[in-house]
């Protein structure tokens, strides 16, 4: 059934299309004669968003760090979204690189005549209107497209939401995204996930999505669970004086592996995957 559904998809994807423009997080707006079919990626939750939709295979190239699904993983890689390679970039002669608005090279792109289009998600609100907006350039229609998926997700967080037990619910989490510390505020994706769940976060929305904490600031907030969700990290919290926090304490650390780490810090198609893997960390600690 699935592939039928992709062969659909793509029949449909190489229709003649009428010219149709889109405005990126930039603000600039971006005219389509047609429906790209050379598409390089330079971020994992777009590149993840393209395969969603079905897409997987108009992608000719990808970031370092897009490893999902694994399909990906043989294509060219292009180097970061930072400091991606623009002379292979343009070897591949693209006719869309999609990437985020932090990626340094969008004019030099746009220069040489390839079409850049730039999203930045940083919310849930943010990964609904993306995968919208990338069905939308790739011709997917809406309801077996961004529609479906956006529905899929909101059923798959409610199932991880019921899925929490008791004993968890108004546990004060402390998400530690990148050593420093960055974490996971309240008004990031993670820290709407984790709001879902119904536990509360250390870190208020004022302080930003992703702000860097003094380490005592966590001392004094406290928390009951601490979640490692970065690649790098391997479990160390070893921060002065903070053996004396309750989860440390208490070990109720959750340290994801390295491919749910992925998955609970990318801001795209897989939150539901995400909010099931944060929701597995309560249901073991607080058993």
């Amino acid at each position: 059934m699935k592939a039928l559904l992709a062969t659909l998809l793509g029949l449909l994807c190489l229709a003649p299309a009428l010219a149709f423009q889109v405005t990126d997080d930039r603000g600039v707006t971006s005219v389509f004669e047609t429906t790209p079919q050379r598409i390089v990626s330079l971020l994992p939750s777009l590149t993840e968003t393209v395969c969603a939709l079905g897409q997987c295979q108009r992608l000719v190239g990808v970031d370092r760090y897009s490893n999902y699904p694994d399909s990906v993983n043989r294509l060219p890689q292009l180097g970061g979204g930072i400091d991606p390679n623009l002379e292979a970039i343009v070897r591949l002669k693209p006719d869309l690189v999609l990437l985020s608005r932090a990626t340094r090279v969008s004019t030099r792109l746009e220069a040489l005549g390839i079409k850049v289009v730039a999203l930045e998600t940083k919310n849930h609100a943010d990964v609904k209107r993306i995968l919208h907006t990338v069905g939308v350039i790739l011709a997917v229609p809406e309801e077996i497209g961004a529609a479906k998926i956006w529905r899929e997700i909101q059923t798959g967080l409610a199932a991880a939401t019921q899925s929490i037990p008791p004993k968890a619910r108004n546990a004060k989490v402390y998400f530690e995204v990148n050593r420093g510390p960055y974490a996971a505020g309240e008004s990031s994706f993670i820290g709407e996930t984790l709001q879902s769940l119904g536990v509360r976060n250390i870190v208020p929305a004022a302080l930003g999505p992703f702000p860097k904490l003094n380490p005592e600031f966590v001392l004094r907030a406290n928390p009951d669970l601490i979640m490692l969700g970065s690649r790098s990290m391997q479990g160390r919290v070893d921060y002065p004086g903070w053996s004396g926090i309750k989860a440390i304490a208490e070990h109720r650390i959750c340290v994801f592996n390295l491919r749910d780490s992925d998955t609970v810090v990318r801001p795209g198609p897989r939150l539901a995957e995400a909010a099931r893997i944060m929701a597995k960390c309560l249901q073991d600690q607080y058993p």
